[in-house]
């Protein structure tokens, strides 16, 4: 994803990091004709598989990209962040990675 028209001040490697401290990990990645360096980036790359193994569907694909949004719009804000990595923990409680135990 090209971060470039969301925040054109925004890397890949600060979204990755931010994100991170939100609960949410995916990692940078470039895009097409990357005017960043490779250590950079300009985009993020969003993976799926964790969240479906976990049993989520279309209808949670919307409030995962609303963490994602609200997490790098507010980036600079420590209590935000964790208010949404609460948000984000108690989705991901509702999907357990191993319902079954291990």
């Amino acid at each position: 994803v090209d971060l470039r028209p969301f925040d054109a001040d925004l890397t890949g490697k600060e979204a990755q990091a931010v994100l991170d401290l939100a609960g949410i990990t995916l990692n940078k990645n470039a895009i097409p004709n990357d005017p960043r360096s490779p250590f950079v980036t300009s985009g993020v790359r969003i993976g799926t598989p964790s969240v479906t193994t976990q049993g989520m569907t279309e209808p949670e694909m919307p409030r995962i990209a609303e963490f994602i949004a609200r997490a790098l719009r507010q980036r600079n804000d420590e209590s935000a962040l964790a208010r949404i990595k609460g948000e984000v923990a108690e989705m991901c409680a509702a999907f357990p990675a191993y319902p079954n135990g291990v």
